[in-house]
């Protein structure tokens, strides 16, 4: 039986999408945070949280620039980096971008992915023999296969082909999986898929409801494809699936077909939200598979209240027995937008992003996300009366200062 391989229950996510925007353009946003140059800074800034696990991502479209020719020497400095901070680096392979000579339309778009994956396991093991390796072949399927296949979003650039899409990253991730176990048997895989609640009208007719039910239950295509349950002839297979990562943010909560979102604090307490305890519950009911919060913010001055928000959906789901293993703020560095990279950013990490011409964003930590992180870490920590005892000491930081003294221990 897998156990938690997570070094630390909260961890924190740098935006890492190499993928091509709605104008064309690859965007590069480990770059354009300022991340990669910074990669020792940001991992020191982690120390007051006890956040010791990241994810990362390699970037496909830097990394193998030409056909089964492999560039890992930025990937090796970042895991140097991690080595010397006793940071664990959880590693996405695929994070919306790929070569330029790829879409996963591509006849070849499997075996290339699946090379790459192999390779990676490789190259990494020569770095890293023993730590665990925990990876996500290809982030969100279902994000990307809508964004590429009907949206028009990124390549390829479809519509009415998102269903097409989804099906061959499926076939890749499954190739991939299959590629890195044989490397490595011990390869833990762990998906990102966003979690989501799809609701009627409010006085829907029958056709409504029923059209509703069919796109909340479209979200769980990509994983029933991964461990078997649909379209077999893919190969998939539960033992394919180690962690069920889950994307959840605040408007993760939609009206079909108007898809207007229903606002997150329910003030009008409208019966058609649902908590996001209620969401994992029906996801770990599905799969009976450990589960992760893989991805959570909020823009702008609400992030302290959504963490604390976040903190106790999760801690029902604890107190409740399901193996909930971790939540990753994402991004934790504030990150600008895929296809106006010159616009404001998003102001949704724990750090801010000082911008200044010329020059590498300066982090600016949000002092109220930073407390209400801290309160909610504890939540957590009480909530779990099985963790890990290193789980159960936090710290209270002076963000003027930078003194630090214990908070809490349980």
């Amino acid at each position: 039986m897998l156990e938690n391989p997570f070094k630390s229950f909260w961890m924190g996510g740098y935006e890492c999408t190499d993928k091509l925007n709605a104008f064309g353009n690859r965007v590069d946003l480990v770059n354009l945070t300022g991340h990669i140059q910074l990669i020792n800074h940001d991992y020191q800034l982690l120390r007051p949280f006890n956040i010791e696990s990241v994810r990362e991502g390699i970037r496909w479209s830097q990394v193998e620039k030409a056909p089964y020719q492999y560039d890992w020497s930025t990937v090796r400095t970042m895991i140097e980096v991690g080595k010397a901070n006793g940071i664990q680096q959880i590693w996405d392979i695929c994070h919306f971008g790929f070569p330029d000579d790829l879409t996963p339309l591509h006849p070849m778009f499997a075996r290339r992915f699946a090379a790459l994956c192999r390779e990676f396991v490789h190259f990494y093991r020569k770095h890293v023999p023993d730590a665990p390796l925990i990876v996500t072949p290809i982030n969100e399927v279902s994000f990307l296969s809508w964004l590429g296949g009907d949206a028009r979003g990124t390549s390829p650039y479809c519509t009415g082909q998102g269903w097409e899409v989804k099906y061959h990253l499926v076939k890749a991730y499954i190739e991939g999986v299959k590629a890195m176990k044989e490397a490595d048997s011990n390869v833990v895989i762990l998906t990102t898929e966003p979690l989501v609640n799809m609701v009627a009208p409010v006085d829907a007719t029958e056709q409504q409801l029923m059209e509703a039910e069919l796109r909340h239950e479209y979200q769980y295509q990509s994983v029933d494809m991964l461990v078997g349950n649909i379209c077999p002839e893919l190969g998939g297979h539960p033992d394919l699936v180690d962690i069920l990562g889950f994307n959840f943010y605040y408007n993760n909560q939609w009206v079909v077909p108007d898809w207007n979102f229903l606002p997150w604090a329910n003030d009008d307490n409208d019966p058609r939200w649902r908590p996001l305890r209620s969401l994992f519950e029906e996801a770990y009911t599905r799969y009976h598979k450990p589960i992760a919060l893989t991805e959570t913010s909020h823009p702008g001055k609400d992030r302290p209240n959504w963490i604390e928000f976040v903190s106790r959906e999760c801690a029902a789901v604890i107190k409740k027995g399901i193996p909930l293993w971790g939540i990753c703020l994402y991004p934790i560095i504030d990150r600008p937008d895929w296809d106006h990279p010159d616009n404001p950013w998003h102001n949704s990490g724990l750090w801010d992003a000082e911008i200044v011409a010329g020059q590498l964003p300066v982090r600016i930590l949000h002092e109220p996300y930073a407390a209400a992180l801290l309160q909610s870490q504890a939540v957590i920590a009480k909530a779990d009366q099985h963790s890990n005892e290193d789980w159960f000491s936090y710290i209270e930081y002076d963000v003027h200062s930078g003194n630090q003294r214990n908070l809490v221990t349980f």
